[in-house]
């Protein structure tokens, strides 16, 4: 962490504290993680996104009181054939957003095993999110929002249900 005092012309100072941090999405192909990485970084969202190869990287900073917060994102690939380079991308990480899409329980079935994956072999600080995705689809859910918060709670994992497309959480 480093500390910047400088004012800014109209007298109101900057952050004066910068924190780094790595985070990761993982999850099945399809389910919108880089959709939600384009919401945050962008605020823009595109109907049909390619999928991705390997993983891509993107930042964004965040001004928090009197401290800046920079996200150093890597949004991977959901294949299966990607999945070998996940332990690369997460290596180090601070935090992990584990994405499924509630109009599919097989995603969420997956969404465990990269939980159990990260608790095994991620740092022991990491912090790990659970987000379901899609939730503008309300009316195909599979996966009951109830269901996933016991398991993110007998997890203690953050639990939230997101929208890339409204933009929600």
């Amino acid at each position: 962490m480093t500390s910047r005092g400088a004012a800014r012309p109209n007298g109101q100072s900057q952050a004066s504290k910068i924190c780094q941090f790595k985070l990761v999405l993982l999850g099945e192909s399809a389910v919108g993680k880089s959709s939600l990485v384009l919401r945050f970084v962008k605020g823009q969202f595109h109907e049909y996104q390619e999928s991705t190869i390997g993983a891509a990287f993107l930042t964004q900073s965040v001004c928090l009181d009197d401290t800046t917060v920079k996200f150093e994102i890597w949004d991977t690939a959901g294949q299966e054939r990607y999945h070998s380079l996940a332990p690369m991308y997460y290596r180090g990480a601070q935090a992990a957003i584990v994405v499924y899409d509630i109009t599919n329980q097989e995603t969420f079935a997956r969404a465990k095993t990269w939980v159990k994956e990260l608790q095994r072999q991620a740092s022991p600080s990491i912090v790990i999110a659970l987000a379901g995705n899609k939730a503008d689809l309300a009316s195909k859910r599979m996966v009951e929002y109830e269901e996933a918060q016991a398991y993110a709670d007998d997890n203690s994992l953050l639990f939230m249900e997101t929208s890339a497309k409204t933009a929600m959480n």
